[in-house]
């Protein structure tokens, strides 16, 4: 599966708000991914270290025109948390020389609201 086709749109509410701060993003995902999955998806598309991925299966509602009754198609959401603040990465090479990688990873979504 693609990126493009795992994660569907970004869920903009009171409470997803609340958790930007903390560095946590609320999206409509495809119902079949899973949090490896959506958590690649979040990595590729937006260049951001992904530390913890909740999923939540929201089930759909019971609607109602006139006298016919039905159902709204169930969804998953997931709440995504990444790294505000990545740290470089160093080891110990052959010869006891400490080596550093440095990851250029971005420390907010810019696009979540619409930038």
């Amino acid at each position: 599966m693609r990126p493009e086709d795992i994660i569907i749109k970004p869920i903009i509410t009171e409470e997803s708000n609340e958790g930007l701060q903390e560095g946590k993003y609320t999206f409509k995902v495809n119902k079949k991914a899973t949090k490896v999955d959506i958590a690649n998806a979040v990595e590729k598309l937006f260049e951001v270290k992904v530390l913890k991925v909740n999923t939540i299966t929201v089930k759909g509602k019971e609607k109602r025109v006139g006298r016919n009754v039905g159902k709204t198609s169930d969804w998953k959401k997931a709440i995504v948390t990444i790294d505000t603040n990545p740290d470089n990465k160093s080891y110990k090479d052959k010869g006891g020389k400490e080596v550093k990688i440095s990851k250029k990873y971005k420390t907010s979504i810019d696009e979540f609201m619409g930038a």
